[in-house]
């Protein structure tokens, strides 16, 4: 196992304190990095901290509006002045806007880009830059989703984001692979959270989610622990520019 030991590390993991990003952030603690959450809802992140330091992990809640550059900025200088390091950062934080496209306002369209893909930008770039000027490599990831290669209904602004965030991915890979950097992206598929809950509680809808997910089942915030302790370790240094599915085989059925 010492090849995924994050023992001595420091990951930062935006909207890490509910969901797929808190599901992110056990799978860190638990292999031994110290985790720091940027997240808006202060109290949440309270919660998800004493949650981490359960697991026996340092622990650190910054307020960060990651749609604002000075916030992932402030939030970087306190994880580095508590720290001293960035090692890994899980750009996740994110929502979903349900919209018809025919009456989707540029405002409405505005907001959510400003959140799911400026944001993810704003975070990658400041734990880049972090990583370039200290040497010895780092990790990348940003959390998009299946939106990214599916159609999705009613969310094109959404899916637009998710899309985009895989350019992003295959580009910072390219230009960092000089400085060891290794950037890649993880796609979930229907996992089990707030965001999701509606769906799950639809039942035509959750009957076909079921229908087309080889493993039968949703996925859990659990599922996503492996995947983010691999990308946060040695055992991915040659592994980089790569989007990663995580669905339970729906992309492929």
């Amino acid at each position: 196992m010492g090849m995924f030991d994050l023992e001595g590390r420091v990951a930062v993991v935006t909207g890490g304190n509910r969901g797929i990003g808190l599901g992110i952030a056990r799978g860190l603690a638990k292999a031994g990095a110290r985790v720091a959450l940027w997240a808006r809802d202060e109290t949440r992140s309270a919660a998800a901290c004493a949650e981490l330091e359960a697991l026996g992990a340092e622990a650190l809640a910054l307020r960060c509006d990651v749609s604002r550059e000075e916030d992932v900025q402030e939030a970087a200088r306190a994880t580095l002045a508590r720290f001293g390091r960035i090692d890994a950062c899980f750009a996740n934080a994110g929502y979903g806007a349900p919209a018809n496209p025919l009456k989707l306002g540029l405002d409405d369209w505005r907001r959510l880009l400003a959140v799911n893909l400026d944001g993810a930008f704003l975070t990658l770039r400041e734990a880049a830059r972090h990583m370039v000027e200290r040497g010895g490599g780092g990790k990348l990831v940003a959390i998009s989703s299946i939106s990214e290669i599916f159609g999705t209904p009613k969310q094109p602004h959404y899916a637009a984001s998710k899309a985009a965030l895989g350019a992003l991915v295959r580009s910072f890979a390219v230009e960092l692979a000089r400085h060891d950097i290794q950037v890649n992206a993880i796609q979930p598929g229907w996992i089990v959270t707030d965001a999701t809950a509606a769906a799950l509680e639809h039942a035509p809808l959750n009957d076909a989610i079921l229908r087309r997910t080889p493993a039968r089942r949703w996925g859990t915030p659990e599922d996503l622990e492996g995947i983010a302790v691999y990308l946060a370790s040695d055992a991915s240094r040659f592994h980089t520019g790569d989007s990663i599915r995580i669905d339970g085989g729906y992309s492929v059925f």
